[in-house]
């Protein structure tokens, strides 16, 4: 009897205080291996959630400068970092900033002179030194007009950078000597852009007209893939016949005899079913002659027109000795000259009618003479010949079957718009114009649609990347909880008591009364406790009306002296 109260007397206190034990009591108990996976699962679960506080508080981005230089871009990122402004940066020198800070950070950065750019101006001359040479000077004044004109020309919306070099020579005393200064322009243009002749004109006459005695002759401009823009020869305002010039507009007359073709034909064959080309021989050459045609005044009844006139006339006359009788009949004034007024005038003679005078007359009668001065120059861009080559697609027609097929456009039907063609084209025959109108199918090329699958879709690729960083985070701090921090707390938990066989349990029941502890009774007596034995007598009565078999059959067997 005392060996089976001593058990129950030591054992039972023990698992009281098991079970009343508290949490940090059975951790402390726990296996170090539980320990670590238990701080492990937390110290995660800790950097998870503040990782995805960081990140849902980042809010939108806005980019505050794009295109930026690598050295500005550096200095931008080193004010941010000095502002503490959290700040991204992505190709192509684009740097954001969160947009609730974009306009405060532009003004804070415009205060500190950024970007400052990868050219500069006039302000070179702000920063003057005490000891400057004229050379400096002269320096500092080209690279400013340099930086100048660079600001200018990358103004343009097909200009993304631009690089200038001036060359202007030193003028000295000799004016013989001097030279006259160039330019030359290095232009990076946007993708996809490209600068038509008289865009590249203005940029010649933008830096010729800048820089004092530069000839728009001596400025040559270049792209990034080292083309020549400018034409040296020809500005491209001086003259015509420039390359670009004469392809631009080789390509508009071909454009426009496309268009009239296109617009006569398509309502007769349908939008689709015509392919028309025109090539046109253009010539551009330049032609300019001058003729000068005299004419002499021939004729009775040509006008003549007298330029000038010029008559010369001379006597020399010896006079005769007096003669005769003096008197009255010898002192007779002299007989008047007499001449005729057609034919050749007769010889003058002197007064008294000697024969020893003589006369001389020159007449010089000059008349203007018929200059005819012809110039002719013959325009450029003239056409001289075109080819025109039309296509026409076979008909579709349907059969009351249903079976469609296709039938070629009749040779009557071709030729009606062959004149069609030739008259809004204006044909010339004389000219060596050519124009072939066939009828042929057409190729059509059977394009599949393919359906994505929903998760090839873009919208959901973009989904899924915009989700990958929380997702990722929040699966991180699921298999903290549920792989290290829940299996350790579960193993700090008490176990519960194992349920026993319903033979066992009326074993156990019927048993406990010798292992519960002895309470003194009356007269010193032992004596069982009072809520213990309730407890255990419930427990047994509970059995035997859940399963009164097995409780008979032990009942049974205590009977027959077997012991379970």
């Amino acid at each position: 009897m005392d060996n089976a109260i001593s058990p129950a007397i030591t054992t039972l206190p023990v698992a009281v205080n098991s079970a009343n034990a508290g949490f940090g009591s059975r951790l402390a108990a726990m296996p170090v291996r539980n320990k670590f996976m238990l701080g492990g699962g937390l110290a995660i679960l800790a950097g998870t959630v503040l990782a995805i506080t960081l990140w849902s508080n980042q809010g939108d981005f806005r980019p505050v400068f794009t295109g930026l230089s690598d050295k500005d871009g550096g200095a931008v990122i080193s004010q941010l970092t000095t502002l503490n402004v959290p700040y991204r940066h992505e190709a192509g020198g684009t740097i954001l900033v969160p947009a609730a800070q974009v306009y405060d950070v532009r003004m804070k950065l415009a205060s500190a002179g950024l970007p400052k750019g990868s050219t500069v101006g006039y302000e070179l001359m702000d920063k003057s030194s005490i000891g400057q040479t004229q050379f400096n000077e002269r320096l500092s004044f080209q690279r400013g007009l340099e930086g100048e004109l660079t600001r200018t020309i990358t103004a343009l919306a097909d200009v993304a950078d631009a690089r200038i070099h001036l060359a202007i020579p030193q003028q000295n005393g000799f004016f013989r000597e001097q030279q006259k200064p160039s330019a030359s322009v290095m232009l990076t243009l946007r993708g996809g852009r490209s600068l038509d002749r008289a865009q590249i004109a203005g940029i010649v006459h933008l830096v010729s007209a800048s820089v004092p005695e530069l000839s728009p002759k001596a400025v040559s401009v270049l792209d990034q893939t080292g083309a020549l823009l400018s034409n040296s020869s020809n500005d491209g305002l001086g003259g015509s016949g420039l390359d670009s010039q004469q392809l631009q507009y080789k390509q508009q007359i071909e454009a426009n005899f496309n268009k009239r073709i296109y617009e006569l034909l398509e309502p007769v064959v349908g939008r689709e079913n015509l392919r028309a080309t025109v090539t046109a021989d253009v010539d551009f050459s330049q032609v300019e002659s001058t003729a000068e045609e005299f004419k002499p005044n021939q004729g009775q009844n040509a006008n003549a027109s007298v330029r000038s006139s010029q008559t010369n006339e001379s006597i020399n006359s010896t006079p005769a000795p007096a003669t005769g009788v003096p008197g009255a009949a010898t002192n007779q004034p002299p007989v008047p000259a007499t001449a005729p007024i057609n034919g050749q005038a007769a010889p003058l003679q002197a007064a008294g009618g000697t024969p020893n005078s003589s006369s001389r007359r020159e007449a010089v009668t000059n008349f203007e003479l018929d200059k005819t001065v012809r110039v002719t120059r013959n325009a450029t861009g003239a056409v001289r010949r075109l080819n025109a080559a039309v296509v026409i697609n076979h008909r579709s027609s349907t059969d009351a079957k249903g079976k469609t097929s296709s039938l070629p456009v009749s040779q009557e039907e071709l030729d009606k718009l062959t004149g069609l063609v030739k008259e809004t084209m204006g044909f010339n025959q004389e000219r060596g114009d050519s124009l072939k109108i066939i009828s042929a199918p057409f190729m059509v090329d059977k394009q599949s649609t393919v359906d994505l699958p929903l998760w090839q879709q873009p919208w959901v690729i973009d989904m899924v990347r915009a989700a990958a960083l929380p997702l990722a985070l929040v699966a991180i701090a699921l298999i903290a909880v549920f792989g290290m921090v829940r299996p350790a707390i579960l193993a700090a938990r008490p176990l519960p008591p194992a349920e026993p066989e319903p033979a066992s349990q009326l074993n156990a029941v019927v048993d406990e009364e010798n292992d519960l502890p002895l309470v003194l009774g009356p007269g010193g007596l032992p004596a069982l406790a009072g809520p213990l034995v309730n407890e255990k007598l419930e427990r047994a009565r509970l059995l035997a009306r859940e399963n009164p078999i097995a409780v008979a059959n032990i009942m049974r067997g205590w009977i027959a002296g077997e012991v379970a």
